[in-house]
């Protein structure tokens, strides 16, 4: 009899976890496990992608301000009835916060619950987020049968930062492989992209204050000032975007730093350029620097959650710098400066892309799974 699986999670946004959250649902083996993806919100560009074999619930239909808020005046319990009321054997809050406070309100002994922490929560505030508090978050967490972080220094900090006594583990995301590896075949068709004689460098993520393309906006001037030319292209939206646009325009750089918007398919573009910069503040474990690897572009990343699990402690796969503008600035002037250097992280991109293939992630989802089923 198939194992009943739930993934709970706000919405199937244009993030990293909601994207992993789509590729495990839909690897998951479906002669063992009846999967559900419930939402509370039913927005979000990653909806579509949810293969027809995986059950999809949405919530509402709109997303509103305060709804953290909101939800934080009722109880856990309550919540669990009121938005899930299904028997499950696995219960998943996919992402840290708001879902896992509802999760820890199913008081079905038949059901084990697990709760996924995908970014580092540094101090006990953030690591409470969705919580009334840092005591209401310990209680919860520790209810749960297993806690999955996304890299080993997610687990650190989260365990840094809360008391937990529940078992956690170390889960790396999964990714869609070879399905990568064959929309990067695919030629853009944008007028504004070209890869040519000028380096071409790249970052895929939400425009968003922790990604730090701020930073990469005031590296990039700086290097074309000290005659380094090279071409930045980005390729999300957010809330930083015009921001970002007009200090461009102050900078005299909005022909060279280019925004290219939300791309269903980025590989086709990150394959082809000659660099990948992750500057983020903070992440968990960068989705958009895995799937750069595998694609085989090189990669200098900010010394954030993950980096190093991705790239090597001595930067054997890519070039792991400080997390600063500084830092940043090094990075890129070393691979920018050094064809040879550029040459050598190309040829181990590649080699460590095959290290996360999909195969091994979703296996080892699934024997964590039967280790929680009877």
């Amino acid at each position: 009899m198939k194992k009943k699986i739930l993934f709970l999670i706000p919405n199937l946004a244009h993030g990293g976890a909601e994207r992993v959250l789509v590729n495990l649902a839909n690897n998951l083996d479906k002669s063992k496990y009846d999967v559900t993806v419930r939402t509370l919100f039913d927005v979000g560009v990653n909806r579509q992608y949810l293969s027809p074999e995986v059950r999809y619930i949405g919530g509402l239909k709109h997303q509103f301000r305060g709804n953290n808020t909101l939800m934080k005046l009722f109880s856990p319990k309550f919540l669990w009835k009121l938005i899930v009321r299904e028997q499950y054997d696995v219960a998943v809050s996919y992402l840290e916060g708001p879902t896992s406070r509802i999760l820890s309100g199913c008081k079905d002994p038949d059901t084990k619950r697990v709760a996924w922490i995908h970014i580092e929560l540094g101090a006990p505030e953030r690591a409470a987020i969705g919580f009334r508090s840092p005591k209401e978050a310990e209680s919860a967490y520790n209810s749960f049968d297993r806690i999955i972080a996304v890299s080993d220094q997610v687990k650190k900090c989260f365990c840094d930062n809360l008391a937990i006594t529940a078992p956690v583990s170390v889960l790396y995301n999964t990714n869609e492989t070879e399905q990568i590896r064959e929309k990067a075949k695919i030629e853009p068709s944008d007028d504004c992209f070209s890869v040519g004689d000028i380096p071409a460098v790249c970052s895929v993520a939400k425009i968003m204050p922790t990604k730090g393309f701020d930073r990469l906006l005031n590296v990039h001037k700086r290097l074309l000032d000290e005659g380094y030319r090279h071409r930045v292209y980005l390729l999300g939206i957010g809330e930083e975007e015009a921001k970002l646009r007009r200090k461009a325009i102050e900078y005299g750089v909005e022909d060279s730093f280019i925004f290219l918007g939300f791309k269903d398919n980025p590989y086709q573009y990150v394959s082809r350029c000659n660099l990948y910069v992750c500057s983020s503040r903070r992440e968990g474990f960068s989705t958009a620097v895995t799937e750069s690897l595998i694609v085989g572009t090189p990669v200098v990343s900010t010394d954030c959650s993950g980096a190093r699990e991705l790239l090597g402690e001595q930067n054997e796969y890519g070039i792991v710098v400080e997390n600063s503008e500084d830092g940043i600035y090094e990075g890129m002037k070393k691979m920018l400066s050094e064809p040879e250097t550029l040459a050598y992280y190309k040829e181990k991109a590649a080699e460590r892309g095959h290290y996360f293939s999909k195969e091994k992630t979703v296996k080892a989802v699934e024997e964590m799974l039967e280790e929680l089923l009877p």
